[in-house]
């Protein structure tokens, strides 16, 4: 029956193609990405298209078949292969599995196989990634986490500002960050949300509404040279934020229209067509490799334990939200009772030394104090926030080693809550999208009197991203923290 199947696909795309051309028609044109690892499975995606560079600003998908081998050997010497797999329309003609039975950290390699049909096929690149060495073993874990990838900003400049874009003659390439990040080799790289921008530029004309155009961000950023590099060797993890939800501070509702503290928005700034919340959870879930097609339903607020020392927990700060401008009391909630609940008890189980929550956007600040879309904002979700933080300090002794990793904010910094409770920042990729920061005892800032302690804050305008490693796992294991600036140079490091 499945070789049956096969000549069934085989013969059904042939019909539908046109006569055969000597030239290629069909290309792996975004690349590929391994995603979700752990010790034993990894997700592995890529997308067929009509060809392998932007063109008129989209990279069009293409009708087509293709399946993934994998071998433990750079060679392929006896390699595993997945069943034939078909690049239809209605999933944006990706293709994606997720291989399991894998051994705990190792190096594995893979490439895709794809065509018009199975009657002519090609071989893509050969892709690599490293499962997790898993809660039995002290191999050592070395990881980057980043955020904020405003592509309008850093190609264009600021709407009316052409000259802020990014003035290199790599312009092409894409950030220079990430040809950082993929010198330092790391075993996976998390990207903590906005990794597109659906509402950059600020033009309702451009502003993207519909399935097609929320897409074609995805599109435009993946087919950066940088990118795909960057993917072709490393494991990623996935998480989304505001801008690749649906718009700036978004919510679940359809209407939304910010509070008039926002004083960096008109009234009606937001009186445009809104991609609703299903399209804009449906279409990250779409994009990246964060949930396996075996498991579409699957939530993806989850926890990974990384080795004997660490373990992640990746919340999920968007789909189970209070409304933003409900007022903020003991029901209004970020992460839902049921998710909450589900963090709570998974951190009490972990014996792991170190616990580490990746979180989309900040508990500890300090922000802009206008805002009302996270955890530090007085009329955002504060006392939740509050709430949590001191949840942790009444659970000290199983939680110790407890420190929390974010992205949203578009500057870098290490901050102390009053509690003890310590968090970093890991700014924007670029220079293009970061800020200078908003400081503790800022009358403008979420901490006016100056309660919160910063070791390290960035005192410029730059990108950068944050490199976390364990060291001497023999020995005492310790944890680092290392920030880099987009030019790859190290500007704060601490161990704890």
């Amino acid at each position: 029956m499945k070789y049956l199947r096969i000549i069934i696909i085989t013969v059904l795309i042939s019909q539908s193609c046109s006569r055969p051309s000597s030239s290629k028609s069909i290309f792996n044109g975004l690349g590929e990405m391994a995603g979700e690892i752990t010790d034993t499975s990894v997700i592995l995606q890529s997308r067929l298209t009509a060809s392998d560079t932007l063109v008129k600003g989209d990279v069009q998908g293409k009708r087509g078949i293709a399946y993934f081998e994998w071998s433990d050997n750079e060679n392929f010497s006896n390699p595993a292969r997945t069943d034939w797999i078909l690049a239809k329309s209605k999933n944006d003609y990706i293709i994606k599995t997720r291989l399991s039975g894998l051994q705990s950290g190792k190096p594995y390699f893979y490439r895709l196989v794809y065509g018009n049909n199975t009657l002519k096929t090609y071989a893509g690149p050969i892709r690599k990634f490293r499962t997790l060495p898993g809660r039995q073993h002290k191999q050592p874990i070395d990881f980057v986490v980043t955020s904020c990838f405003n592509y309008h900003r850093f190609h264009f400049g600021k709407v009316g500002q052409p000259d802020s874009g990014y003035k290199g003659k790599d312009k092409h390439l894409g950030y220079p960050g990430l040809e950082v990040i993929t010198s330092l080799s790391p075993d996976f790289v998390v990207f903590t949300g906005d990794n597109v921008y659906y509402d950059t530029p600020q033009t309702d004309s451009v502003r993207a509404k519909t399935v097609d155009q929320l897409r074609q961000k995805w599109h435009e950023q993946f087919a950066q040279p940088r990118l795909q590099e960057l993917f072709s060797q490393t494991a990623t993890y996935w998480e989304k934020d505001d801008h690749d939800h649906r718009f700036n501070d978004s919510d679940t509702l359809t209407n939304f229209t910010p509070s008039s503290r926002y004083k960096n928005y008109r009234a009606d700034s937001l009186a445009f067509t809104l991609p609703s919340h299903e399209l804009g959870v449906a279409t990250f879930r779409e994009q990246v490799p964060v949930v396996s097609p075996d498991d579409p339903t699957a939530v993806t607020y989850r926890t990974h334990r990384l080795n004997q020392h660490v373990q992640v927990w990746f919340t999920e700060n968007r789909d189970y939200r209070s409304p933003n401008a409900m007022p903020d009391g003991p029901k209004k909630t970020i992460w839902g009772e049921k998710q909450k609940k589900w963090l709570k008890r998974t951190l009490l189980a972990s014996d792991a030394k170190y616990k580490l929550l990746i979180s989309p956007t900040p508990l500890i600040g300090p922000d802009d104090n206008f805002k009302r879309d996270n955890h530090v904002n007085p009329e955002g979700f504060r006392q939740e926030g509050q709430r949590f933080l001191k949840w942790i300090t009444e659970h000290k002794s199983r939680l110790d080693n407890f420190y929390i990793v974010h992205g949203d904010r578009h500057w870098q910094y290490h901050s102390i809550d009053p509690l003890g409770i310590e968090e970093f920042s890991v700014g924007a990729i670029d220079a293009t999208n970061a800020r200078l920061p908003r400081l503790p005892g800022d009358p403008k800032s979420t901490d006016p009197d100056a309660t919160i302690a910063q070791p390290f804050v960035a005192d410029s305008i730059t990108g950068g991203f944050l490199r976390i490693r364990t060291k001497n796992p023999n020995e005492g294991t310790v944890l680092q923290f290392t920030f880099y600036n987009q030019k790859g140079d190290i500007v704060y490091e601490v161990e704890k």
